[in-house]
């Protein structure tokens, strides 16, 4: 399985990288990123490109994959809503909408995030806006099309977000939440998990299209 990653310097991303990595069935991960990755694997390619509303130039780059795992995502905290959107809906509107005539066979996975209002129509503001990226990419002419929502994520391996309050968070919380994770099961999961994750419904599928914290743990 060839596929194609998102965000792989962000905290989810890293995470699905490293389960990319460690998939034998996965033959080659390509990293699109703004600044080169500090990894280096036998199966890892990478393609730097900072401007993710054009993809133009690596366009010839982005054919032939099984698998695009989006693992974008900023924090709404103090943003207004038209940056937010830009942001959120319009970018990885610009990337989905380039992939989907290109690979036809591609799973397509988003990173969304629990409490996600798929009405777009409540008041809070990344809800909506999420809810409106969701429901675009489920009307792509993908192979299939699954949105990942978890909530509390406890991060593994070493990694650690790029959001310096949600480290300073972490650095509080973070023990907690490894002790609740087993019991509460529906609001916690871990970076390893959701990679994980991402690789089995890619392979696989799943019998829904929304996936909450719940079902991320199951699989």
């Amino acid at each position: 399985m060839r596929v194609l990653l998102f965000g792989a310097s962000g905290m989810v991303g890293q995470g699905v990288l490293l389960e990319c990595l460690h998939d034998s069935e996965v033959t080659e991960t390509v990293a699109v990123v703004r600044e080169p990755l500090q990894r280096r694997d036998d199966t890892l390619r990478e393609i730097v490109h900072k401007n993710l509303f054009d993809l133009t130039a690596v366009q010839n780059q982005l054919t032939g994959f099984d698998a695009c795992f989006f693992c974008i995502g900023v924090s709404s905290f103090r943003m207004k809503e038209a940056e937010y959107t830009r942001l959120t809906y319009e970018m990885t509107m610009s990337v989905a909408r380039v992939l989907a005539p290109l690979n036809p066979q591609m799973t397509f996975v988003y990173v969304s995030g629990a409490s996600t209002d798929s009405t777009e129509k409540g008041k809070t503001m990344w809800a909506r806006v999420k809810g409106r990226t969701e429901n675009e990419l489920l009307r792509l002419p993908f192979k299939a099309a699954y949105m990942f929502r978890p909530g509390a994520i406890e991060a593994m391996d070493g990694i650690q977000s790029r959001t310096k309050i949600y480290n300073a968070l972490y650095r509080f919380v973070g023990p907690l939440v490894s002790l609740l994770r087993g019991r509460f099961p529906k609001y916690l999961t871990t970076t390893r998990q959701i990679g994980c994750a991402m690789l089995q419904v890619a392979e696989a599928g799943y019998a829904k299209p929304v996936l909450e914290s719940e079902d991320i743990n199951a699989i």
